[in-house]
């Protein structure tokens, strides 16, 4: 089994008590069934407090937060009394693991960061080198795919990865080229015969579909969401008047690809991945700051926000075609304004 790697996966190391934020800050954790069974055993005051902080709900065990949004057992300077008391051997799957992930798609498995973690975040956003490494194992590995979808797939990500590096255009050219490109895909992923791709023709018809370009509606799509903080609302009441598309968004753009691309195996739809992707890019260039580290903390906030709650995601991957902010013509419309 092959397992790939973005080059800046091993840069990433937890900062503890400097992180600017928690993994464990406004989110209820999931207790694994192992790690929820030795909270319950154990005696003394943090048996007690583990004990009185679990819930169940739909058969599944949770750490809830308290008023201040913290995880109970956080402690004040940052680090966790879990694990200063019984080690990181203690920590449930989901506190061990994050921000690491990886997706398995039979015989090869992706591995990433999330960019919800402020630190991790910040490492991805700084890597101007991006590329990928592969390690092989001795675990079978078994399709579990349409093996002729992600052929095509493989072969067709480099391309979308490269178009966002094309320094011939600018940053909102590339992301309407990358829509573009998307459906170019998806018309061979629904049976079309290949065919090469122009970007400069592309782009040329992009500008024929854009609109007038509506912030406000594409706005209005994420008020529609849950939002989990005061500090998530407050971004989105406080846009810019005009798009900021600075230089990271090219990281961005390349992490959400890498993220999203082979997903399109699950259900046939490439295009409402890379329209999350260019919608990500929109809402970081009008709601992020001119400096490196407001656009660092406004990334993960939007992640923290979007990338983990599965029903906002699920709610911007089914309105793509649907919601008026979503729209070919207004995603367009605010990229070539």
């Amino acid at each position: 089994m092959e397992h790939i790697y973005p080059s800046y996966y091993n840069d990433f190391h937890c900062i503890a008590g400097r992180c600017p934020d928690s993994c464990c800050r406004e989110w209820d954790v999931q207790v694994d069934e192992d790690t929820a069974a030795n909270y319950r055993s154990l005696e003394g005051p943090l048996g007690d407090a583990l004990r009185s902080a679990m819930y169940e709900e739909d058969g599944d065990t949770y750490l809830g937060h308290n008023q201040e949004g913290r995880c109970p057992l956080w402690q004040p300077d940052g680090l966790c009394r879990v694990q200063c008391t019984l080690g990181h051997d203690a920590l449930s799957q989901v506190c061990q693991e994050f921000p690491r992930i990886k997706q398995d798609y039979g015989p090869f498995i992706e591995h990433d960061l999330e960019m919800s973690c402020p630190e991790a975040a910040r490492i991805m956003l700084s890597s101007k080198e991006w590329s990928l490494t592969t390690s092989a194992t001795e675990e079978p590995g078994e399709p579990e795919c349409d093996e002729e979808l992600m052929a095509l797939l493989q072969r067709t990500r480099p391309v979308a990865l490269s178009l966002m590096a094309d320094t011939r255009f600018s940053m909102g050219e590339r992301l309407s080229i990358l829509l573009m490109y998307s459906y170019h895909i998806q018309a061979q992923i629904d049976g079309a015969e290949e065919t090469p791709f122009d970007p400069a023709a592309a782009l040329e018809e992009a500008r024929g579909f854009a609109g007038a370009g509506d912030f406000p509606a594409l706005l209005d799509t994420f008020r529609n969401l849950e939002i989990l903080t005061d500090r998530w609302k407050n971004l989105l009441d406080n846009p810019h008047a005009a798009p900021s598309w600075f230089d990271c968004l090219r990281q961005l753009s390349q992490y959400g690809i890498y993220r999203y691309y082979y997903q399109a195996v699950s259900d046939y739809d490439l295009v409402c991945r890379i329209k999350f992707i260019v919608t990500y890019c929109i809402m970081a260039a009008f709601l992020c700051g001119d400096d490196f580290a407001s656009q660092v903390n406004c990334i993960q906030l939007f992640s923290k926000e979007i990338e983990n709650d599965s029903e906002n995601m699920d709610a911007l991957l089914d309105g793509a075609y649907t919601c008026p902010g979503l729209t070919d013509s207004n995603l367009l419309g605010l990229l070539l304004q």
